[in-house]
């Protein structure tokens, strides 16, 4: 019988959107004519921008050509692509970011697991908690942990609470480590980082020869301008930081799947005594691994830096702001404790009455019909928590709001 890897076998329970999704599943069996409004999944609901939908009907029209027809593309991207990010969100805020150091791929999720297999296993690691599972699981998934104890805390993994005591604030380890998870604006705590911040994280990681894997997907929806967008604002981040993005969020790419990770050509590492550069290491992988992102789609995404493109964006992460701040508005007058939602789409609640936040999830569910998701699914620290997303339509949003509000 063919041997499987067993520590798939490790992970706790099922990944927490699907263990939400059969939730759902068993209360509409149950209640066939509710009205259920989801704020749980982080997943956009508005069209995708115009100029990226004209782009993509063009890029479409000239596959139909003998001309334009395209096959596999460049695994790293096409350049025109790589081009334009290095050039509207990198060099324009300072950061001395290539196109050649850019790989565009399908999606942050896949970019943020599939960089392990450039990693060695005996690296020590560093998670914030609560954190967005997949960091986790696919550390799991690849035999970088031990069992799991009664809090859902894998062995292998050090956690570094964020929480309302330290004001979300993930504080600077005292001890080394090799791997080190940041993701900020947070998900799911809607926290951010400041310059100040981010600069003795880079410190650290530069003192300690670590590595940060930083997964700026939710930086558009940063309004404060002396926030970073990106690590690489920060002096000495080339040394030591990769850096994740998505067209997810901001273009609503969420099902049209394109994102990009930057690996700086003078990122090191080590293979026993051997000195090795990232950048050729996970070109490689991609070589080996991925046959690109679609034209069709990349032009798409071009497109989100064009004048058009750019006021259209930003009108969409002002709808979706909006939305949070309403939910946080709504939920703040009626007696909740809220973080975030200012700088990212996310509302982070203190449960009431020290409810569990399954409890309140399944609360909200059968008294209100809202999805949310419970903070317990992003690590121990986040019990007691609850996260509200504010992608949805403004309608849902309110109505949402006036149904918890009435409770």
């Amino acid at each position: 019988m063919v041997q499987v890897n067993a520590d798939y076998l490790k992970l706790k329970a099922g990944y927490l959107f699907p263990e939400i999704s059969r939730r759902i599943q068993d209360f509409n069996s149950k209640n066939h004519n509710a009205d259920l409004i989801r704020l749980g999944i982080g997943d956009v609901t508005e069209p995708l921008p115009l100029a990226c939908r004209e782009a993509m009907k063009r890029a479409i029209e000239e596959m139909g050509t003998e001309s334009g027809f395209r096959g596999y593309g460049p695994e790293q991207g096409y350049l025109w692509l790589r081009e334009s990010i290095s050039k509207n969100d990198y060099l324009s805020r300072g950061c001395e970011i290539s196109a050649d150091e850019i790989f565009v791929s399908d999606g942050s999720k896949c970019d943020s697991s599939n960089i392990l297999d450039i990693l060695g296993k005996n690296n020590k690691i560093a998670v914030t908690d609560p954190v967005y599972p997949v960091y986790v699981d696919t550390n799991v998934m690849t035999g970088r942990t031990g069992e799991a104890n009664a809090n859902g805390e894998y062995l292998g993994l050090n956690y570094i609470p964020i929480n309302s005591e330290n004001n979300f604030e993930a504080q600077i380890p005292k001890e080394k480590f090799d791997l080190i998870y940041l993701c900020f604006p947070n998900n799911p705590t809607g926290a951010v980082a400041t310059k100040e911040q981010l600069t003795s994280w880079v410190e650290y990681a530069k003192n300690n020869n670590a590595l940060i894997l930083f997964d700026a997907a939710y930086e558009a929806f940063i309004k404060d301008d002396s926030l970073p967008h990106s690590i690489y604002e920060i002096e000495g981040a080339k040394d030591c930081a990769i850096e994740f993005r998505s067209f997810s969020k901001n273009a609503g790419f969420t099902g049209t799947r394109c994102a990009f990770t930057v690996i700086p050509k003078s990122l090191k590492g080590k293979a026993g005594q051997e000195e090795v550069d990232l950048w050729s290491l996970w070109n490689r992988r991609q070589s080996t691994k991925f046959n690109g992102v679609s034209y069709i789609v990349q032009r798409g995404a071009e497109a989100v830096y064009s004048k058009e493109g750019q006021i259209q964006i930003e009108k969409l992460v002002g709808f979706y702001m909006d939305n949070a701040q309403i939910i946080k508005e709504n939920l703040t007058s009626a007696g909740f404790e809220v973080f975030g939602a200012n700088n990212a789409p996310y509302a982070w609640i203190k449960t009431p009455e020290k409810m569990s936040s399954w409890d309140f999830f399944d609360f909200l569910l059968e008294k209100a019909n809202v999805v949310g998701t419970p903070g317990s699914g992003f690590g121990a620290a986040g019990e007691g928590y609850f996260r509200l997303s504010a992608f949805n339509s403004r309608a849902n949003v309110e109505k949402a709001m006036q149904r918890i509000v009435e409770l």
